[in-house]
């Protein structure tokens, strides 16, 4: 390489110099493929390429000594072999050599630090990005980083777009050490300082694009948090001063975009992000505080806001001078080590003067362990009592007593619930809190849950009707479908609890403690049961629950009428514009809904809706709708009876194959997609293990072949006509 190099500076052929490149860098696959597989182990690639990087060290040291010496010599050759290495994938190998002993190097030289410069200002521009990429990642610091490249940023526009576009804006599986270091190269200099400040105003633009925030992946968006976050450590007073409006305008647009998303982690980090922003250019007035929960990635992000400090070699002293200041810091060191001797003497004698005279050993407690809370007023027997309390009394004591009483009041009392179902319910759900009582939200979904199962018609209708109404909070709304949830999942499932057979003791009781009672017992036991003949094993002592499915009757009155008005906006409620997180909630409450319909006489109907239902927006760009709509498809498939599928919506399945395909391959958001294969996987291995999911019961597979083969062959034209070649994935 050196050669070429002194051939290069006097204009040697460039055909040989080609011919050479390509043999240096593939000269382990040349040696492969000539020996078969019979390498030596030093034409390993993982060895190989570090011995280059070594090469590349030593031809380095010929040009500095041979540029100190006055002669002219070429390093473009050099940089070819690194570029070329790069862009076949070695960085780690090349580089782990090369960095740091080019950050010795040049630590303190200026002739090597220009060597340096030029070895990578020299890489054509068609390798750049792999060596950019290859510098950042390996180098241990940013002040490293800018010592080894320099002002490339400003010189190469090839580099200038792979450092403030590609890496940060189109690109996000970088660690966050690889943000601080390629951030903080570009703040070391005031050449590149206004790249830094044109790289925050890009990353803000993007943060607070409501269109990025809807279509692009949760994590491309923390990455992007965390790019915004360190440009603003590295902020100083005057720069922030001159942007500070566009700074609060692109806070404000993005935190309204963020709080707007049905994901909590989105939420979360454009509350940290506003909270940064707001910190930085109020440092003197109000600044923005939201609740969320302090975890370790809240902490993380919120510690990227503080610059961490540069480790910097000190200056070494000559021995003389360093000996000096030894010397002259001796005795002031062993002065102040007597004063806080002495001062934490006279500290500890007054602790312990101040805890004989506070001593309470002598004072034993209480025991309340058995106290119990008096209370002053009494629950309300009645039904309409209750009604009375929670609408005109104004004694908070009683009124409390009522909410924690009325849940097992409703369900002593059925009877008398049905007469006042709906007016309870209207009352339950415009309930608000008036003291403070822990758990009082879970108090009245338990009240309405109950009120809901003891008369489900009437109280569905007035319900759902009231999720469509006007002059509802967002909050009501939500309540209403987890009250629909809880309810339809109690009235599914059995009454009649597991019975159990107790066999029945002996009326002479043993006293506890005796080792001798336990022995004779079992010798007892053991002679019964060996003179005992059994003929025939009755019933196991635990029963399986069974019991009729109170939600086969009432499933249409829970479903149907959340479908009707989904599309029809009011003045306060837009399922299909800014409310699309309640969107979200119904079609995750369909979707459980539609799960617990199964062997229910309505479930063919209900599943033809839903599929409707699903098509017409499965388009949607929030990614929380979309994984509800994939919950409904599950939920479909896994309730509706096989034979009505093939014969009732062979058209839904066809439609919605290509659907499904698109979401696995195209979505943009990687939950779906991760989420739409488990599905697939899921639902079909359950299907064929399970059985055939009919009105009635469920069948093995191998009991129906017994008779008939027509079920089988249905269940296998249903997974290949919908699921395609999904499941080979």
């Amino acid at each position: 390489m050196w050669e070429v190099c002194q051939q290069q500076a006097r204009g040697g052929p460039a055909e040989l110099q080609d011919a050479l490149l390509a043999g240096v860098v593939a000269l382990p696959d040349r040696v492969s493929n000539s020996l078969r597989g019979r390498n030596p182990a030093v034409f390993f690639p993982q060895n190989y390429f570090p011995l280059l990087g070594a090469a590349i060290v030593e031809v380095l040291h010929e040009i500095s000594a041979s540029l100190r010496g006055g002669s002219d010599c070429s390093i473009s050759f050099v940089s070819q072999v690194l570029g070329k290495v790069c862009v076949h994938g070695r960085q780690k190998e090349i580089l782990s050599v090369l960095v740091p002993r080019l950050a010795d190097l040049t630590k303190s030289d200026c002739i090597w630090q220009r060597i340096c410069w030029r070895l990578v200002e020299c890489v054509p521009e068609r390798w750049m990005e792999a060596v950019v990429l290859g510098f950042v990642q390996r180098a241990p610091g940013a002040d490293v980083l800018s010592r080894l490249l320099g002002n490339l940023v400003v010189k190469n526009k090839q580099a200038q777009f792979v450092v403030t576009q590609k890496f940060l804006l189109l690109q996000y599986g970088y660690t966050t050490a690889v943000l601080q270091n390629l951030l903080g190269y570009l703040s070391l200099d005031s050449l590149r300082r206004a790249l830094l400040i044109k790289v925050l105003q890009e990353l803000l633009e993007t943060w607070s694009s409501s269109s990025a925030v809807k279509h692009s992946p949760a994590e491309q968006q923390e990455y992007i948090s965390k790019a915004i976050l360190i440009c603003l450590s590295h902020l100083k007073e005057p720069e922030i001063e001159s942007c500070r409006q566009e700074l609060l305008t692109s806070m404000m647009e993005g935190v309204k975009c963020h709080l707007d998303s049905s994901l909590p982690q989105i939420r979360r980090l454009g509350m940290i992000v506003a909270e940064s922003i707001s910190s930085k250019i109020n440092t003197d007035g109000p600044v923005l505080k939201f609740q969320y929960e302090e975890d370790d990635e809240a902490r993380e992000l919120k510690s990227l806001l503080v610059q961490a400090p540069s480790i910097c070699a000190v200056p070494s002293l000559p021995d003389d001078n360093r000996n000096e200041k030894a010397d002259a810091a001796l005795p002031l060191t062993s002065e102040s080590n007597g004063k806080s001797h002495t001062a934490a003497t006279h500290v500890v004698s007054d602790e312990e003067s101040d805890a004989e005279l506070d001593s309470d050993d002598d004072l034993t407690p209480y025991d309340m362990s058995e106290d119990k809370e008096l209370k002053k007023t009494k629950a309300p027997v009645y039904i309409r009592d209750c009604i009375e309390v929670l609408t005109g009394s104004e004694d908070t004591d009683k009124w409390e007593a009522t909410v924690k009483a009325l849940e097992s009041l409703v369900r002593k009392n059925p009877a008398a619930t049905r007469e006042v179902s709906v007016e309870l319910a209207k009352i339950l759900l415009h309930l608000e809190e008036k003291t403070c009582i822990e758990g009082f939200a879970e108090l009245r979904q338990r009240a309405q849950v109950a009120v809901l199962t003891v008369d489900p018609i009437p109280v569905a209708q007035y319900l759902t009707s009231q999720f469509y109404s006007l002059n509802y909070s967002l909050r009501q709304r939500m309540d209403i479908l987890d009250v629909l949830v809880l309810a339809a999942r109690e009235l599914s499932f059995p009454k009649v609890h597991g019975k159990i057979k107790h066999v029945e003791k002996p009326c002479v009781q043993l006293l506890p403690g005796s080792d001798s009672s336990n022995d004779w017992r079992k010798i007892v036991d053991e002679r019964i049961k060996s003179k005992t003949r059994r003929f025939a094993k009755g019933p196991s002592q635990v029963q399986v629950a069974s019991g009729p499915n109170e939600f086969n009757s009432v499933a249409g009155h829970f479903f149907f009428p959340l479908l009707q008005n989904f599309d029809r906006p009011l003045s306060t409620f837009d399922l299909l514009g800014e409310d699309h997180f309640v969107l979200g909630r119904l079609v995750h409450t369909l979707a459980v809904l539609m799960y617990l319909a199964v062997n229910t006489v309505a479930v063919t109907a209900m599943g033809k809706a839903l599929m409707e239902f699903v098509w017409a927006l499965r388009f949607h760009t929030d990614s929380y709708v979309r994984q509800g709509l994939l919950s409904c498809i599950s939920s479909v498939l896994l309730s509706v009876p096989a034979e009505h599928l093939l014969n009732n919506m062979t058209e839904e399945l066809l439609e919605t194959q290509s659907w499904l395909g698109d979401v696995v391959e195209k979505d943009p958001d990687g939950d779906c997609r991760r989420d739409q294969k488990i599905r697939n996987r899921c639902t079909v291995g359950q299907k064929f293990a399970f059985g055939i999911i009919n009105n009635t019961h469920i069948i093995h597979p191998a009991a129906r072949l017994k008779t008939t083969t027509t079920p089988w062959v249905i269940n296998m034209k249903i997974w290949s006509l919908l699921l395609g070649n999904f499941f080979e994935e």
